[in-house]
């Protein structure tokens, strides 16, 4: 090696150097803004607005939650009386804090404020049984609040949600769903939310410790998983199990396996779709917890027997076997039960995910738009089958056997 190039690598490792350092001094940089517009906001008196005993906490503690400008601030008594502020910028909508036992939306409960267009602060406990608006019920919930009647205060650009709880024990480690929406709630029921975010906050120590995935990431992980699944099971696997059915009869006789090599291609195009698919909806499941069990076991299901379909293209036996055609029954009937829960499940996923309108029309089409490919191409074989061989269409028994 000459000493142009050892120059050359030198002058790249002083490259690398300068930028690792320039992006550590801005992380850096942001990390002190952020501290210091924290403690901006912490320094605001809350006692100019607030009511005691939230406008009077004792030993408080104020920590951000969530983008820097969603703050908690709290106290615990020695008798496990936690009295609660959150507050965060507010235009419109509802804002929600939220205490789960296990960090799922599902059974959690959550203190939900907003300001109506008129000006009049509203406050309720909801409980989130469900995803669907209608299954979050308001007046309903498992926080233990106290006689102190919860506040929403608008102050400023910034509003306040304050609360008192009372807890058997000290309260430690708590999962907390944050959440807000633009849209106002209507009659109590409360708009879907336009962003959230689940924090394990440790009321002891103050510290958050985890901080879940933006739902942001989690739409694209959804959109990923439905594209996913659709092209594997809904495109793929069914244009492999087509060319299997209908392109072979035109092949046979003349020694030609394109038929062949179109389905193996296909299917395992498709099977890997399907296997990258499934890897996204437990990666998914994981970050959301969704309680979908018939779209999770249908899945699962599906990735076991399209394993099984593989080991048994590897385990087919020869052509002249006379355990060939037992094989070609289970592999063909295993592809269609295949195929019918992979529609279903692609249907399911649809709806639990309440997507809209142009997901169910685009899989609608695709659907309908295969089974008439199917209806068609069945219609021509069986046609087909009957000119070459016209003992088909004729019966090989009486019809009128009592005559006989």
């Amino acid at each position: 090696m000459g000493p142009i190039s050892r120059l050359q690598e030198l002058l790249l490792v002083v490259i690398l150097i300068i930028v690792v350092s320039g992006r550590s001094n801005n992380v850096e940089a942001q990390n002190t803004e952020v501290a210091q517009d924290t403690k901006a906001l912490c320094s605001i008196s809350l006692a100019s607005f607030l009511p005691p005993p939230y406008g009077a906490m004792e030993n408080v503690i104020c920590r951000p939650l969530w983008n820097s400008n969603f703050l908690l601030r709290y106290s615990q008594t020695k008798d496990n009386v936690v009295t609660i502020v959150a507050s965060t910028l507010y235009t419109s909508g509802w804002v929600g804090i939220g205490f789960s036992r296990n960090g799922k939306m599902i059974n959690s409960s959550s203190m939900v404020g907003w300001i109506t267009p008129e000006g009049k602060a509203r406050i309720r406990q909801y409980l989130l049984e469900g995803f669907k608006p209608s299954q979050v019920k308001h007046d309903k919930g498992e926080l233990p609040l106290t006689t102190t009647p919860p506040l929403v205060v608008l102050q400023g650009a910034t509003i306040y949600l304050a609360f008192q709880l009372k807890f058997p024990m000290r309260l430690r480690a708590q999962p907390i769903i944050l959440a807000f929406a633009h849209r106002y709630p209507h009659h109590l029921r409360l708009t879907n939310h336009d962003d959230k975010t689940t924090i394990n906050f440790d009321f002891s120590t103050g510290a958050s410790y985890s901080v879940s995935v933006s739902p942001s990431g989690i739409m694209k992980t959804k959109k990923t998983h439905g594209v996913l699944g659709i092209m594997g099971w809904g495109v793929f696997s069914p244009i492999g199990a087509i060319f299997a059915r209908y392109l072979r009869h035109r092949s046979r006789g003349g020694g030609d396996a394109l038929w062949f090599y179109l389905h193996v291609s296909a299917q395992f195009i498709g099977f890997i779709l399907g296997l990258a698919g499934v890897v996204m909806g437990l990666r998914l499941y994981s970050r959301m917890h969704a309680h979908v069990p018939a779209h999770r076991g249908i899945g699962i299901f599906l990735l076991l027997i399209s394993i099984l379909q593989v080991l048994a293209f590897f385990l087919r036996p020869h052509e002249d076997s006379k355990h060939r055609k037992y094989w070609n029954l289970y592999h063909s009937w295993v592809g269609r039960i295949a195929l019918f829960f992979g529609a279903l499940n692609i249907v399911l996923g649809i709806h639990y995910a309440e997507a809209g309108d142009e997901w169910r029309i685009g899989y609608g089409f695709l659907l309908g738009s295969t089974l008439l490919a199917c209806i068609i191409l069945e219609t021509l074989l069986r046609m087909k089958k009957k000119l070459n061989n016209p003992a088909l269409g004729r019966p090989d028994f009486p019809m009128n056997s009592m005559d006989h």
